[in-house]
């Protein structure tokens, strides 16, 4: 289908898949599991309230997640005990596959949950988000469920931005519309087709999310749409609207590290699709400044060289764990 089909037909909205009994049958008729991956990094404040609120309805209540679990990046305040203490199975990044080094960031706990976690689909959902509701996690496996041909779905919503006294109503998605829209239009125009490329929130058949590498920065989620799209086109994603997604925002300056981090992972498969050329490497220091007293200006800066992890199937301890019978 063209791209317009596309927005019309894989575009949902999480409504269109409330009856949580008919998507166990369908899920439990089919022979899926599907697993709960909350990435987490000093989370204390949201991820027990996450974990409740998903355990509750959708794995006590109606049996859709077989396992919810946080894959932590090394938090110092409480977010283990929590998790744990609400009923949620508890991983340290850092102790499984010591093997291959260790490296922090969230792209490192997505890749690291393919190995830890069983399910068929997986489902990552950020642990900051004030307003968890059950439609996060059912919002996007229903299109999975239903059609054996999406293979990935991204969330979209709105994205108040919270700042101090209360929500301003517009806003948010600032590295999207000024960085990766443009580039998308100008590179891989249908990806340009997914509303919010860069949301936190998306479910993915493991068939094909171990085929992927993963960066394990900033630029996860923008390298996932680039090289799924590239092994299976723009047919085998979907996007669903969860409506409104509160949650902490990242002032500019931060956003300028984020989007220099999404932009090396960007250009890197920009040169492997044989899409642009650049005669020398590209730096890994960004440099940004602070206004100090009496305007002096004090450099500040930041090594941001995006480590990517390779596709998960590549790694033997991983095909003997989930392929053996096939290799047999």
């Amino acid at each position: 289908m063209n791209p317009q089909q596309w927005l019309e037909q894989r575009t949902f909205h999480h409504s269109n898949f409330w009856d949580l009994r008919w998507l166990v049958e369908q899920k439990e008729r089919q022979g899926l599991t599907i697993s709960l991956c909350l990435p987490a990094l000093n989370e204390e404040m949201t991820i027990g309230k996450e974990i409740v609120i998903l355990k509750s309805e959708l794995h006590d209540r109606y049996p859709l997640i077989d396992e919810i679990a946080v894959i932590d990046s090394g938090s110092t305040d409480r977010t283990r005990e929590i998790a744990a203490s609400f009923g949620a199975d508890v991983y340290l990044a850092s102790d499984y596959l010591p093997q291959y080094g260790q490296q922090r960031g969230k792209g490192e706990n997505l890749w690291k949950a393919l190995y830890l976690l069983k399910g068929d689909i997986i489902v990552y959902i950020d642990s900051d988000i004030n307003n968890i509701h059950p439609r996060f996690v059912y919002g996007l496996v229903g299109p999975l469920i239903q059609n054996p041909d999406i293979h990935y779905v991204k969330a979209f919503y709105d994205r108040p931005l919270a700042f101090t006294g209360g929500l301003r109503p517009t806003g948010g998605g600032r590295v999207t519309e000024i960085l990766i829209r443009p580039l998308f239009n100008l590179f891989y125009p249908d990806l340009a087709f997914i509303l919010q490329p860069l949301s936190g929130e998306y479910a993915g058949r493991r068939s094909i999310l171990e085929q992927i590498p993963f960066p394990v920065g900033y630029g996860v989620e923008t390298a996932m749409l680039i090289d799924i799209y590239g092994k299976l086109g723009l047919d085998g994603f979907a996007q669903t609207d969860l409506d409104r997604r509160v949650h902490r925002n990242q002032d500019t300056v931060a956003l300028g590290r984020m989007a220099f981090g999404v932009l090396r992972t960007f250009i890197r498969r920009l040169v492997r699709d044989g899409k642009a050329q650049f005669a020398e490497e590209l730096p890994s220091l960004m440099r940004q400044f602070e206004v100090e007293e009496g305007r002096r200006y004090q450099t500040k800066e930041y090594t941001i060289e995006e480590v990517e992890r390779p596709p998960m199937i590549e790694l033997p301890e991983y095909r003997e764990k989930f392929h053996a019978a096939a290799a047999g």
